[in-house]
């Protein structure tokens, strides 16, 4: 049995205190990993942001709602875990300075200025220990497989899951699920908890299996 962390869900930057920056995840992909993780008798610990979908009653749940604050819970789950699976979409940007009070309308625009959130798959891929595993996932609009393939190698990952946009807040997912080094091992397409078990059927085969025969 492994211990598995897996992030989900979105993540939000707040503008002031009623507005944020977030995507439209919903949650379920990392809802359907959470559950074939247990059905193939893993422990499974899930980091989620805001969402309404309900993860699976025996995995311990952390909810967080900022990327940094994911990130933090994350890093500490995992550092007693054997690997992570990153689901999450969390938000790629924050606000230089977040209002105290709500913003009203003045008649004139007004220009935000964004920074880079940290990248959470990136930070505990490059300090996981060498018996740990990260199974990234890459959301993209075009050029999939290329920029899945890039992510793979520079988020330092030993496989990555890719998907297109229309997977955000739907019920079906269609991906494609890639070693390191490039390799395409499958494509799953259908429910999500169909393809997250198709998914976690090449986690065990590939990164879990070898790692308790060595």
């Amino acid at each position: 049995m492994a211990h598995i962390v897996i992030t989900s869900g979105p993540t939000r930057q707040y503008l002031d205190p009623v507005r944020y920056l977030t995507n439209a995840s919903s949650g379920r992909m990392g809802a359907a990993l959470a559950q074939a993780a247990l059905d193939f008798g893993h422990q499974v610990t899930v980091v989620s942001g805001p969402v309404s979908v309900e993860y699976p009653s025996q995995a311990k749940v952390f909810w967080v709602t900022t990327t940094q604050e994911m990130l933090d819970a994350t890093r500490i789950a995992f550092s007693t875990a054997d690997g992570l699976i990153g689901a999450a979409a969390p938000c790629d940007y924050m606000p230089e300075h977040v209002e105290k009070n709500k913003l009203h309308k003045t008649g004139s625009d007004i220009s935000i200025h964004l920074m880079e959130t940290p990248d959470i798959v990136a930070t505990l891929a490059a300090n996981k220990l060498p018996k740990q595993w990260v199974v990234a996932f890459a959301l993209e609009t075009e050029d999939v497989r290329f920029r899945a393939i890039v992510k793979l190698s520079r988020k330092a990952c030993d496989m990555i899951v890719s998907n297109s946009a229309q997977a955000m807040n739907a019920e079906d997912n269609n991906v494609e699920v890639i070693l390191r080094g490039g390799t395409v091992l499958d494509q799953f397409y259908g429910p999500k908890p169909l393809v997250a078990a198709g998914i976690l059927r090449l986690i065990e085969k590939h990164l879990i299996a070898p790692i308790a025969i060595a």
